[in-house]
């Protein structure tokens, strides 16, 4: 396998972590705590949700043959939170990242070798993929973030809880017979 296929395996592989990240964050969230925001500058989840889905839409649909700024995209209103209900954000959620995986599984090797255009300017493949990898992650953070801020000792943790590092460790060690 050429270097330019592992990079889509991988590429797929983190997207893929940033989104179950997300997932399990938002699943804790009940009806009304997706609409939580601390203030008026901060983003709730369901309006972080939504952004991603415009971005996604307009950043992956024809994403080698038409700028990643699409036209019929109004991105001020991604910020005006108007999702009723939780089952209508992960609607928007699956559908931004249904369009994100369609077209990273439509790349091909070659294809990471051209250019695309985002806003007027021209970027490298490669270049807007890990472009909008960090954009999707520093999101889920925030989604994350504020779930933690509303579960607080109810929360699940995503990664290794706290003061069980040694013990995570060493089960991983021996898994892997080291």
């Amino acid at each position: 396998m050429g270097v330019e296929l592992v990079y889509l395996t991988i590429i797929k592989k983190r997207f893929k972590s940033v989104k179950e990240q997300g997932e399990k964050a938002i699943k804790q969230l009940s009806e009304e705590e997706i609409h939580w925001y601390p203030n008026k500058e901060c983003n709730s989840a369901s309006v972080i949700v939504k952004h991603l889905n415009g971005n996604m839409k307009s950043r992956w649909i024809d994403f080698l043959t038409s700028d990643g700024e699409k036209e019929n995209r109004n991105r001020d209103q991604e910020f005006i939170n108007t999702i009723s209900s939780k089952d209508e954000l992960m609607k928007l959620w699956e559908e931004g990242w249904g369009v994100l995986f369609n077209a990273l599984g439509e790349l091909t090797s070659e294809d990471l070798n051209k250019e695309v255009i985002i806003r007027g300017e021209s970027l490298s493949v490669i270049d807007a993929i890990e472009h909008q990898l960090v954009h999707y992650a520093s999101h889920i953070g925030q989604i994350v973030y504020l779930s933690k801020q509303l579960k607080a000792e109810k929360w699940t943790t995503l990664s290794i809880p706290k003061g069980k590092s040694e013990e995570y460790f060493r089960k991983m060690k021996e898994r892997h017979d080291l």
